[in-house]
């Protein structure tokens, strides 16, 4: 495509060693990737506003953090943005053999996910074939992902490696059953948790105040955090949990919820205001 080409001479140009651009010549794969996250960011920013101009404006930017990584790669020696094409297209070929090859359809969306799933585990595998060492079954879910996100994608991953391969009921009514009661029973530690700290610190207090004449006492220590922490974490994890049961999004959905308050005040202050001058 003309205009493919015409962005890579464009990149090239900027990564003149003599004539191109400073800021771009200072740049590795380390400094540019917080820009190419940021970028995915604002195109789902402007999908969310349903600003397809917006869109398109960001689509191009997320398209020139490719093609700006592609040209390091080049520079160095290990890739070009060929070959991210060509990488990109046999992967694509290779993950849909019911549409390029003569296999039969999975049937459904949730199939064709198993499906997907199922195939990467095989590349993962034969990836791994080829290392010495144990294979990590967490393999491609970076952890700088957004938390919930990786949470979400932990999930699934563990939902497969339980079922051994087996293709896993994306929705059931005894997985969300479960879902369920994994919520209750981190509600029930975590309130329980709540009632004896909160009875630690009133006994702490107490006590600092009727030893104060003798020296004893001191300032209460604080509940136990790493505690605390887990079963935040171990709640968050049941949302998420249920949200994939549910077939949810749980950053979207937070996102979303989050949304709808701000909104929300917003209105408010915006009602409000006319009153204040009136």
């Amino acid at each position: 495509m003309a205009g493919i080409d015409e962005l890579l001479r464009i990149m090239a140009r900027l990564r003149d060693p003599e004539e191109g651009c400073p800021w771009d010549l200072d740049q590795d794969f380390a400094s540019i990737s917080p820009h190419t996250i940021e970028e995915a960011y604002e195109v789902d920013e402007a999908i969310a506003r349903g600003d397809l101009e917006a869109l398109c404006d960001e689509l191009g930017d997320l398209l020139f953090q490719v093609v700006f990584q592609a040209r390091l790669g080049e520079e160095q020696g290990a890739f070009d943005f060929a070959g991210v094409v060509e990488a990109v297209c046999a992967k694509l070929v290779r993950r849909h053999p019911h549409i390029f090859a003569d296999t039969p359809s999975p049937g459904s969306p949730a199939a064709q996910v198993a499906h997907w799933e199922s195939i990467k585990a095989a590349e993962r595998a034969e990836r791994a074939s080829t290392r010495s060492g144990p294979s990590d079954p967490f393999e491609g879910i970076p952890r700088a992902l957004p938390a919930l996100t990786r949470s979400a994608k932990l999930a699934g991953r563990l939902a497969r490696l339980q079922a051994e391969g087996a293709a896993e009921p994306i929705r059931s009514p005894e997985a969300v059953a479960e879902a369920l009661a994994g919520l209750a029973r981190t509600t029930a530690r975590a309130s329980e948790t709540f009632r004896t700290s909160d009875r630690v610190w009133r006994e702490a207090e107490e006590a600092e105040v009727g030893g104060e004449a003798e020296g004893a006492g001191g300032a209460a220590e604080s509940p136990d955090r790493a505690l605390r922490l887990r079963i935040v974490g171990e709640g968050i994890r049941a949302w998420v949990e249920l949200a994939r049961q549910l077939g949810v999004d749980p950053e979207q959905a937070l996102r979303l919820e989050d949304d709808r308050a701000t909104d929300a005040v917003r209105r408010d202050l915006h009602q409000a205001a006319p009153a204040q001058h009136r």
